[in-house]
């Protein structure tokens, strides 16, 4: 028999890279992969290009255990260089907090975001349209991108959307520079769009999304001034299946939210309509009958829905699972009545501060509905969890 070992010895220092990629792909825990790297030079390097995700600790960011922990607002120009030079194969990255991050950050990612796939921005307040034009030139990989209280324009939406073309999840909530020329540069181009957010963005009525791909699946609109015609263009693409548009109390009036029925959002089951105060009966009724597949539906504080609107969505909401009525004015003992007969798939009806509502109607609807659990509660966010993961 040979000696195997007659070539000299052999160590793990011999191994090919591919073999020491696999290795360390194996390792479980931080310290594992943080021992991996002192090592040596070459094992160093094994570990920097095997990083993924980068993110900095700041009030609101979760870490994990891949996470590289640094304070947020020490971060500058040249150190985000370093890391990015360092860990250059990066797929998702979290600048959110870094509030005194400037545009010329970003420049680096024209050199170091090829593979970048998830970029997060939240309170960005130095990044402007400047800097996302280096995101646009440097990251054409990009799927998801969270721009959350930045400072940034139509003008820089558009040049991000030209570029970054398979974006599916955008964050621009409280981007209050941001009007719907912006949004249809983005639903226009980027026909791979999943979920969009638009809070508290008060330049943006809706319009924009008129013609929009019907892979756009998720849109929170809250507090924003949306006008009937909006609302149409938001539907259009007859994809949605959770929409947002609570906290509506300056803004559409009367049966200006009738376009959700009319139509085009047969496949939403999600409908949050917190706090959307002027919402009619007229409405809900179309909303009922036009939206078959809805799940959950909250009209919390919407105190213009009376008997008959309670009365469409017991007598047309089949597949209603979960309601939410809490400090609804105007539900009563009949409308109670009507939700109990009919729904039939109701499971949870959240409901608290009904002063209409005698305790005689109450327990009625518990003998008679048995199955149904009665949480008072009060839900502040029914959105699924299937989109803007990290």
């Amino acid at each position: 028999m040979e000696n195997p070992s007659r070539d000299g010895p052999t160590s793990i220092m011999h191994l090919p890279d591919d073999c020491l990629y696999f290795i360390f792909q194996r390792l479980e825990c931080g310290s594992d992969h943080e021992s991996f790297g002192l090592t040596c030079h070459r094992w160093l390097h094994i570990q920097n290009s095997s990083r993924r995700s980068l993110q900095f600790q700041c009030s609101f960011t979760q870490l994990n255990h891949t996470s590289l922990s640094q304070t947020s607002d020490s971060i500058n120009s040249f150190q985000l260089y370093r890391l990015l030079n360092r860990f250059w194969r990066l797929e998702l990255l979290s600048l959110s907090g870094c509030v005194e991050l400037p545009d010329s950050g970003l420049t680096h990612l024209q050199y170091y975001g090829s593979k970048l796939q998830s970029l997060y921005l939240d309170f960005c307040s130095g990044i402007t349209d400047n800097g996302l034009s280096s995101v646009a030139a440097g990251c054409p990989s990009l799927t998801a991108i969270s721009l959350y209280h930045c400072n940034i324009s139509d003008n820089g939406l558009e040049t991000l959307s030209k570029s970054c073309l398979a974006l599916k999840d955008v964050n621009l909530s409280y981007c209050s520079l941001i009007s719907d020329h912006g949004i249809s540069a983005l639903s226009q181009k980027c026909c791979h769009l999943r979920a969009v957010r638009i809070s508290h963005c008060q330049r943006i009525n809706g319009v924009g999304f008129k013609g929009c791909s019907q892979t756009l699946a998720y849109l929170e609109a809250d507090s924003c001034r949306l006008v009937p015609e909006g609302v149409l263009g938001i539907v259009s693409g007859g994809g949605l299946e959770y929409l947002n548009v609570s906290c509506l109390r300056w803004s559409i009036c009367g049966n200006g939210l009738m376009a959700i029925g009319a139509g085009f959002a047969t496949r939403l089951r999600i409908l949050d309509f917190r706090i959307s105060r002027t919402i009619s009966d007229e409405s809900v009724a179309a909303i009922a009958k036009g939206c078959p597949l809805l799940q959950e539906w909250n009209l919390a504080l919407c105190h213009e829905v009376r008997l008959s609107g309670w009365e469409s969505i017991g007598l047309n909401c089949r597949n209603l699972e979960r309601l939410h009525v809490n400090r609804c004015r105007n539900l009563c003992d009949r409308g109670l009545q009507a939700l109990r007969d009919g729904c039939k798939r109701l499971s949870i009806l959240y409901i608290s501060g009904c002063w209409r509502i005698t305790s005689t109607a109450m327990e009625l609807f518990k003998c008679l509905r048995g199955e149904v659990k009665i949480k008072e509660e009060e839900i502040m966010c029914i959105a699924p969890n299937w989109a803007f993961q990290r």
